[in-house]
């Protein structure tokens, strides 16, 4: 079985996703208790699709997020690094003619400049071994005026929830992964990863020092997930001197009740 380390080499992590493709939503489900689905509400109303548009989803793994962002009548492309989690994606939605999946690196995406109206990805940033490299790719293929959302896992800023959900990661979630992942030993590359990953504030820096303007996030599930959002500006960045300030994102009843 593979299981990749912090340095997140591509065929390693490629690899390990292949390995856990099988189970991959199941597994989320459990670890998750139950928030996964609440999160990909959460994501999907961020993002806002409408019908006509072209959305690119990130590390969409087997496409249920991008099935979630095209019932609203988007094209949608499922990009992943892992040709396994493809595979799996493209039997799951065989039926659905407006999600395409492509096997795309991240830092190196196959796609023209200003190409989608919005771009997202849920819980894989953290996968890529140059995070604001994949950050300036996502802004290159974005469309002025266009939009990106981030989904990821973050830094509760409740001390007692941030220790418990330290607790979780080391003591609970290893014997969870036991019992509903084929690879088991992946998950511990998970709770490292999410120790690993800056705050929000840090990733909000990224996203405003790329070029977005209108940055900003909020938190979900007491912090243990953020949920980033920002425009690409109509006009060059250049011409923006004054950077936009971080703002709060208005609230959403399933965002609430993730919270």
């Amino acid at each position: 079985m593979s299981k990749a380390d912090l340095s997140k080499q591509p065929a390693q992590v490629s690899a390990m996703f292949d390995d856990v493709s099988t189970h991959y939503d199941r597994t989320n489900n459990v670890l998750s208790v139950g928030n996964a689905f609440l999160w990909r509400v959460a994501t999907t109303k961020a993002v806002e699709p409408e019908w006509g548009e072209r959305i690119l989803d990130l590390a969409a793994g087997t496409g249920t997020s991008s099935a979630s962002l095209a019932k609203s009548g988007a094209q949608v492309v499922a990009a992943d690094f892992s040709p396994g989690m493809i595979e799996v994606g493209k039997r799951q939605q065989a039926g659905n003619p407006r999600v395409e999946f492509v096997v795309a690196d991240g830092m190196n995406l196959p796609f023209d400049d200003d190409e989608f109206d919005a771009v997202t990805i849920s819980f894989g940033l953290r996968n890529i071994v140059e995070p604001r490299v994949a950050l300036a790719e996502l802004y290159r293929v974005t469309k002025p005026g266009g939009r990106i959302v981030i989904c990821e896992f973050s830094t509760p800023p409740i001390t007692p929830i941030r220790l418990g959900y330290s607790l979780y990661l080391q003591r609970v979630m290893p014997g969870l992964a036991k019992v509903a992942s084929s690879n088991p030993a992946a998950y511990t590359y998970l709770a490292e990863s999410i120790k690993d990953w800056p705050n929000q504030q840090t990733l909000s820096r990224w996203l405003r020092e790329t070029g977005f303007t209108h940055v900003g996030y909020r938190n979900l599930t007491a912090g243990i997930v953020a949920l980033h959002r920002g425009t690409k500006p109509e006009i060059a960045p250049a011409a923006t001197a004054a950077a936009s300030p971080e703002t709060a994102l208005p609230q959403s009843a399933a965002a609430s009740a993730t919270q």
